[in-house]
């Protein structure tokens, strides 16, 4: 939940997007005239340490940073340096590994893995922040010499001083000099895999704003902005006090402007959370797509981690409706418990499969949010290392389980009900296919409502949305929101 969540806008080139940093150093970490030799500053030990273990076992840089950072008592300025090192080598990864095989002679498959991170921690600090170089090159080759061989000392520090002496500008147009064809220059720039690259082309494609792609990927490279929701009718006026602008959109959001989210959030005993705006407005469409009727039964299909569960919680408990969270995957389903502690009534947490939810339920549910698992391609904002994490197999894997997923919350409808298909990525296969099919396979008792039209009457600004598409793709670029995928289906009533 805690990422790297810090403002977002456009900008003109990804290597640019990630210099959100800090000044050249941390006054109250600076090196000491006493430290050793091979001294490295926290805030870029833990970095390393995180960026690592991404690579060594497959961690969630957004959860383990923030652990690591507090373990390690960091001050204020330290905590920011750490955080924008991590997020900032992870996001221009590709761009990076670019720049080190040409400054190094050689491909980054054949540098060592562990040395390989510290250049691309390096490489950051160079062409991306205000760090002095001296103290990039130093601290890195300090790094080097303590996870790697005596001669890798020597190769990174030959490496960062070839890439020192040319500007960013200047290794940009080396790096594009080596592109193939479009995707792999816009892969190149603003460091998206190219099969990602070409799954958002055809993505805007379908709303005819092919024309926003760089704009797409340059927002994937920012931070996201720290954004709450305030539970409706449990979020007190005294706990709105504490937030800062109202979302753009969302009726129940914020921004928050400083301050440490997660005080917050015990502050108000979860009746104010960090949730995306996109997230809120998935949740809302469901809630908010007609009136609410009392003794209503509604299904969150997948709640976890349950931040969804308890926005619709609060939204059924002032309609006089009662929700049922699910959630197949014991670990997420404590989640789920816990972030639906915040309610004053118990909600039920089944922990059942949810393709199944259509034989053991039938026709049981008057809304249900059905929330897939899919690749997550709409949150790289928030998790940059899922880029080069995931792969187009992983995309053909979990078309089966979206689909079983859609037609079982169809079947466990009440004729007339709401299903809200919800997914946190743009790729078609993951969204308009899996909905296309469901239809076509339900022969005339499913109808796609005008989702569009459900989510602006409830939003506080024009989405902009394009008309006739039947559902909502929302966009980093374009509403600052993840790109969360959203389509309202309606149960025949005959």
């Amino acid at each position: 939940m805690s990422d790297d969540r810090a403002g977002s806008a456009r900008a003109n080139s990804a290597w640019a997007n990630s210099a959100r940093a800090a000044d050249s150093e941390p006054s109250g970490n600076a090196r000491s005239r006493q430290a050793p030799a091979d001294f490295v500053q926290p805030a870029r030990r833990i970095a390393y340490e995180v960026i690592a273990a991404v690579r060594e076992s497959d961690a969630y840089a957004n959860l383990l940073l923030p652990t690591r950072i507090q373990r390690a008592a960091l001050n204020t300025a330290d905590a920011a340096l750490a955080t924008e090192l991590t997020y900032g080598t992870l996001r221009m990864q590709g761009f990076y590994d670019r720049v080190i095989a040409l400054a190094a002679k050689r491909p980054v498959s054949a540098i060592d893995p562990a040395i390989l991170d510290v250049l691309r921690l390096g490489a950051h600090q160079l062409l991306a922040t205000r760090v002095a170089t001296h103290a990039a090159v130093n601290e890195s080759v300090s790094l080097a010499k303590q996870v790697g061989s005596r001669s890798a000392t020597g190769f990174t520090n030959g490496v960062l001083r070839t890439i020192s002496r040319s500007s960013a500008e200047e290794w940009r147009g080396r790096v594009l000099e080596g592109a193939v064809n479009v995707d792999d220059r816009l892969a190149a720039e603003y460091s998206h895999p190219a099969w990602i690259v070409r799954a958002f082309r055809q993505a805007l494609r379908a709303e005819g704003h092919e024309d926003e792609l760089a704009d797409l990927l340059a927002a994937d490279n920012m931070a996201a902005k720290v954004n709450m929701v305030a539970l409706p009718g449990l979020a007190t006026d005294a706990d709105r006090e504490r937030l800062g602008l109202s979302d753009e959109f969302s009726p129940v959001g914020f921004v928050l402007d400083s301050g440490d989210p997660y005080h917050l959030v015990t502050a108000t005993a979860g009746r104010i959370r960090v949730q995306d705006e996109g997230s809120q407005i998935a949740a809302l469409a469901l809630s908010r797509a007609r009136p609410i009727v009392a003794g209503e039964r509604w299904l969150d299909l997948c709640a976890g981690p349950g931040g969804k569960a308890a926005l619709l919680a609060s939204e059924a408990r002032a309609g006089g409706a009662v929700l049922v969270a699910n959630e197949l995957v014991p670990a997420r389903a404590t989640l789920v418990r816990t972030a639906l502690e915040a309610l004053p009534e118990p909600i039920p947490v089944w922990e059942i499969d949810g393709t199944t939810i259509g034989q053991s339920h039938p026709e049981t549910f008057d809304r249900i949010l059905l929330d897939a698992p899919c690749t997550g391609l709409g949150a790289l904002r928030r998790r940059p290392e899922a880029r080069w994490r995931k792969q187009p197999k992983d995309v053909a894997d979990l078309a089966g389980l979206q689909s079983g997923l859609i037609d079982a919350a169809l079947l466990a409808l009440k004729p007339g009900g709401i299903l809200a298909y919800v997914t946190c990525s743009p790729h078609i296969a993951e969204t308009r296919a899996i909905v296309a099919l469901a239809v076509r396979k339900a022969g005339g008792a499913v109808t796609a409502l005008d989702t569009a039209a459900v989510v602006q009457s409830f939003s506080a600004a024009n989405l902009d949305l394009p008309a006739d598409t039947g559902s909502v793709q929302l966009w980093p670029h374009r509403h600052g929101t993840d790109a969360m995928f959203i389509t309202l289906l309606q149960r025949s009533d005959e």
